[in-house]
């Protein structure tokens, strides 16, 4: 594998929301979209992240989330996944 796109998974789905919110760059984008191709628990985690996202967006009226619930929701995933 090539060592530039090595990462570790806990890595992955804390910056998962970046992606998802796309507020990362396009290395960091490739680099976790590489992950993802190659793992499937990342990737299944990803998706489910996904559908959170979207799930907010559609009961939210499009309304960014409060950083508070953010975060708390960061916590609780990186809780999930140790």
């Amino acid at each position: 594998m090539n060592e530039e796109f090595e990462l570790d998974c806990s890595a992955v789905i804390a910056d998962v929301w970046l992606v998802l919110d796309n507020e990362c760059d396009h290395a960091g984008r490739a680099r976790l979209q590489h992950h993802l191709d190659t793992c499937g628990s990342c990737l299944a985690a990803y998706g489910i992240e996904e559908k959170i996202k979207n799930l907010l967006g559609r009961k939210c009226g499009g309304e960014r989330a409060p950083e508070t619930l953010r975060e708390r929701l960061k916590v609780e995933i990186r809780k999930s996944i140790e």
